[in-house]
């Protein structure tokens, strides 16, 4: 077939393009959003999360072995680039300031529920001992007399 008896022809690939932009005209770039999370959550339920982990995963090995380990130090640092240039060189002291109360919190609560749990494991009798706990030992070179213990 020659050029002009394809006149007015499209490859699928346009023809997808060209009804992808009249969709978007129509309806919005906010459709798409929508049906892409409600489209994403559907596969979440089916193939669970580790699905999305390892296509993932394949897909920076994939990347890697095409572009490099040096292409995610140049897009990581442009990206930091654009976030610094967009929202200021104090915009990385406030979020390391939040990260840094995060894990300071998630820490005390570890340690409230170890201590919990020592303190349940404690209180709990044991074989061949008896149910009631014996009294705190004083600190070295005192003696505990009597409404002295707190």
């Amino acid at each position: 077939m020659s050029d002009k008896d394809n006149k007015g022809s499209m490859t699928v690939a346009e023809a997808g393009r060209k009804g992808g932009e009249t969709v978007r005209n129509e309806r919005g770039r906010e459709f798409y959003e929508t049906i892409g999370r409600k489209g994403g959550a559907t596969v979440k339920a089916e193939r669970g999360r580790s699905f999305y982990e390892e296509i993932g995963r394949k897909g920076g090995e994939t990347v890697k072995a095409e572009r490099g380990a040096k292409f995610y130090e140049e897009i990581g640092k442009k990206g930091g680039d654009r976030v610094k240039a967009t929202r200021g060189p104090n915009f990385y002291e406030e979020i390391g300031r939040k990260g840094g109360q995060k894990v300071k919190k998630l820490i005390e609560e570890g340690k409230r529920a170890a201590r919990a749990a020592m303190a349940a494991s404690e209180g709990a009798p044991q074989e061949g001992s008896s149910a009631t706990p014996a009294a705190p030992a004083a600190p070295s070179g005192e003696t505990a007399g009597p409404g002295q213990n707190e």
